[in-house]
């Protein structure tokens, strides 16, 4: 068994996920902490100190501790902000790696400021490192353009992590061939492994009780939209398409947004909240639009099992968690045809992808879903198949200790390796 760091520096898995900066790679992280513990290892989470009270060292879970770095200001900073703090960061924790009694196995790091920080620290220690970007910058920078707070000192890094890093975890197809196209990556040094979902949190269940809980109506065409609120998401191309839906297509409908940086989202506006909401009111759909406000993990199965139709149409997406969780909860999703939807969504059998930015094409996807029940609960049933076959937490952990494996001495053989990428390819 290993003992792996873990290096995710602003995504921590004690942070709750819904706000600008904390949302799957926080899940994740968590997660993938668990199921390698869960399998014998020994984690150590290493995230950057935000809160001057959280000691140095803390057990979090069986098998899994939070290393606290301190590398910065010792509050919540937007992550655009925390590049001038990696060395400070890679620093404090190449000292800790050295005066540890016991030596790590191998690090994997979450993003490319953790990559950035930990090189030189695997380097030092003579250790692997596996990197998993989470995000890659030049595509961020195709799609966000001015938006993109990041420097183009991020696209130098990253071209530096791909040639050094041991091995590059990418989390779908298009992750892989964005990797080895705009980064020259070496293909045989990258294995895809997805992000999952909590098969204990997220299952198929009673509509009709979720509803009541919600005090939803039981005879209204309900869209989800969840996730963090940022402008990328899209979630004014699904108002815009809600309006569409109900006008041109004559659909007793309503949207529920769950996400944001407050709880309860009436008690003041962030900017994103404020402008979508101002979005519903120039759509003509303000009263049929339900802001409800960041919830806790154990709350979401609930809001996945009363919706009709799970929505999400970002203007791309590295992944995407939230897709997979609602296929889990057996409804049929429709989300961008573009990144990881692209993979984990099967178009025309567990939902709908639909162009980024185009209300016009996501209406007519959810007035065919709004006029046709049955196949709702047949794209529905498909995607729970999927997620359970392909997107458990388990396999996830299972797949990436294999690749962990492969990267430690003496621990697995030579001849493991084909095999185990052909086992990915059929995966897929």
């Amino acid at each position: 068994m290993h003992r792996i760091a873990i290096v995710s520096e602003h995504a921590s898995p004690i942070a709750q996920a819904g706000g600008v900066d904390s949302g799957g790679q926080n899940i994740y992280v968590a997660n993938v902490a668990r199921q390698l513990a869960a399998l014998g290892h020994r984690v150590d989470v290493f995230t950057r100190l935000d809160n001057p009270y959280l000691p140095e060292e803390m057990d979090w879970d069986l098998g899994v501790r939070i290393v606290h770095v301190p590398a910065g200001p010792a509050r919540t900073m937007p992550k655009e902000d925390l590049l001038a703090h990696m060395d400070d960061f890679g620093a404090w924790m190449a000292n800790y790696v050295a005066t540890r009694d016991e030596p790590y196995s191998l690090i994997h790091a979450n993003f490319f400021m953790s990559a950035m920080a930990s090189l030189p620290v695997a380097r030092r220690a003579a250790i692997p490192l596996a990197v998993t970007f989470h995000a890659l910058g030049r595509v961020r920078r195709q799609h966000q353009a001015e938006a993109d707070r990041f420097p183009d000192a991020r696209f130098r890094i990253e071209d530096d992590i791909v040639r050094h890093a041991d091995r590059i975890i990418a989390e779908c197809p298009q992750d892989r061939l964005d990797l080895i196209e705009l980064y020259g990556a070496d293909a045989e040094r990258i294995d895809m492994v997805p992000c999952g979902y909590d098969h204990n949190e997220m299952r198929p269940m009673d509509q009709a009780g979720q509803r009541a809980e919600l005090g939803w109506e039981a005879d209204t065409f309900y869209l989800l939209q969840l996730g963090r609120m940022v402008p990328r998401k899209g979630i004014d191309n699904v108002i815009s398409a809600l309006s569409r839906l109900r006008k041109r297509y004559g659909v007793n409908a309503r949207l529920c947004v769950v996400g944001g940086e407050a709880a309860d989202s009436s008690t003041g506006d962030a900017p994103e909240l404020a402008r979508l909401k101002a979005v519903a009111q120039a759509e003509g759909v303000r009263d049929y639009v339900d802001f409800a406000g960041r919830k806790g993990r154990r709350l979401l199965s609930r809001y996945y099992g009363a919706a009709d139709v799970f929505v999400t149409t970002p203007w791309y997406e590295p992944f995407g968690i939230t897709p997979v969780e609602a296929m889990a909860c057996a409804r049929p999703v429709i989300g961008s045809d573009t990144g990881g939807i692209r993979y984990t969504v099967v178009d025309g059998d567990t939902g709908f992808l639909v162009p980024p930015k185009d209300p016009d094409a996501l209406a007519a996807r959810l007035a065919l879903l709004a006029g046709n029940p049955a196949l709702g609960k047949r794209m529905g049933a498909a995607g729970a198949r999927r997620a359970k076959r392909l997107f458990t937490w388990e396999k996830v952990g299972s797949d990436l200790a294999q690749v962990f494996d492969e990267l430690v001495p003496g621990t697995v053989t030579s001849a493991a390796r084909p095999a185990w990428r052909a086992a990915q390819r059929l995966s897929a």
